[in-house]
Parts: C-alpha cells; structure tokens; sequence
C-alpha cells in the first residue's frame, strides 16, 4: 500500500507547482492507473514516490515505511520501471538483472529461476547476453521491466510502461499487471493512453496541472457524468475544467479530493 499525504512539488522557489497538495491511498490488490496530460505533473509525482525526487511538502509511506526517514526499507518494497528505458547501456542484459537481484538480495537460485521465467516471457530469452545499449528501445522496455518484476516487489510503479512495446509485450504486460495485483500486491501506473488504462484499472485517478480532480473507479466516473462513453470521453470533460469537483451525493460517490 502506498499513502501520499499533503505531498507538493515545488520549483523556482516555490514559484512553479508541478504538484500541489494531493492526497492519495493506493490500496493492496488493486491496479491504480494514474491520468493525465503530459505535463501533468503524474511523472514528478512517481518520481517522488519512489524517491527520486524529494516532495518540498508532505510525507509518503510505503507500507507503512517513510519515504523521507526510511528511504532504504521503503525502496525495498517498491520496483519501478520510469519514463526512460535508456539506463546503464554498457552492461549486458543477464549483468543489469543480476545487478537488480543484488540490490534486492535475490537468493541465487531464486534468482536464475525467475529471469529464465521472465526472459521467456518478454522473449528476451536470446538477448541477454547482449549490451543493453544494442538494444531496440521496446526490448529495452523489455528489460526494465523484467527488472522490476525480478525482486517480486510487493508495489509496483510503471511510469508510460507500454511506450514502445510491441503488441504481445504490451499484453503480457497488463496480464503481469493483474496477476501481481490478484496477488495481493500494488501496482500503480500511469499513461496518457486511455483505451489501455481502461481495460485494466481497479481504480483511476486524474491529475491535471499538478491537482488531483477525480478518484474512483470508471463506474462511479460514469455515474458522476450521468455517461455510457468511454473512459476517454469522460477524460476529456473532467479535464476541460481543471478545477477540483464538487462532491456527489450518496453512498456511491467517487472518491472526490478533499
């Protein structure tokens, strides 16, 4: 479970917000897709999950472990696939896996069972002993991911994980997705592409100019619009108006920021 609290992202000496006082629980066994224009702050708000960035404001929890006090143990419970696949080039595929599995103390047995598992499963079974900077940018995807998924994290973050993807990659993705939430676990995503976040998500949130406007699930974002359109379509109208919505009667409501 992820908790942020209160969490703002300042620059230019608290001239420009990139993120400004959100408030968001990602539950055990769900998969959250995260909405948003591009530039609307979902990339600087993953990033200070897991802790690449510091929030200028706010306190993030996973699993109950503080970002900003326990940044070691919390990390521990997180793997994370960013916007850019295009990280330590040099070192081989199979070097880059083993390297992840020392960083999250992978027994070795363990450890050459699962990559033998993923590298079938991503078709990467016949790249690995490759450099990774040989790599086309969808099987470097590839690669992230598969690290990511190698310590068998309890959360997981995917920043735009279907970029670049090929059809079947991008499938097996979603089906690892859900598995990993069936599980018990957490999976937190964000994308821009709609028709994918639709057929996936447990829960939705949308961010627009750094404010989160809406959470639920896309029947209460139906039941809010009165609307049989797509998720897409609904986008679209909630973020024509970048203001916070007023809260719904009942007890179905979304989960509608505070």
């Amino acid at each position: 479970m992820i908790e942020i609290n209160h969490v703002s992202k300042s620059y230019d000496g608290g001239a420009t917000r990139a993120v400004s006082d959100l408030t968001l629980e990602i539950r055990a066994g769900e998969i959250f897709g995260l909405l948003g224009h591009n530039g609307a702050g979902k990339s600087t708000l993953l990033n200070m999950i897991v802790g690449v960035l510091a929030p200028t404001e706010g306190t993030i929890l996973v699993d109950g472990e503080d970002m900003a006090t326990q940044p070691l143990s919390a990390k521990r419970r997180m793997g994370f696939v960013g916007d850019s696949p295009d990280h330590l080039l040099r070192l081989k595929g199979h070097e880059f896996l083993r390297f992840i599995a020392d960083l999250y103390e992978v027994p070795d047995a363990l450890r050459a069972e699962r990559i033998e598992r993923l590298a079938e499963t991503y078709g990467m079974a016949g790249e690995l002993d490759n450099q990774i900077q040989s790599y086309s940018h969808g099987m470097r995807q590839k690669i992230m991911v598969m690290g990511a998924l190698l310590p068998d994290p309890d959360n997981w973050i995917l920043d735009e994980p279907m970029t670049g993807l090929d059809p079947t990659a991008a499938w097996k993705l979603k089906q690892s997705m859900r598995e990993h939430a069936d599980a018990g676990k957490t999976v937190l995503f964000s994308t821009h592409v709609l028709d994918v976040a639709e057929k996936v998500v447990d829960r939705v949130g949308v961010i627009s100019h750094g404010e989160l406007i809406f959470v639920g699930t896309v029947a209460e974002m139906r039941e809010h619009f009165h609307s049989e359109g797509s998720l897409e379509e609904m986008f679209l109208e909630l973020t024509a108006d970048a203001s916070p919505l007023a809260a719904a009667d009942g007890p179905a409501e979304p989960e509608e920021v505070r």
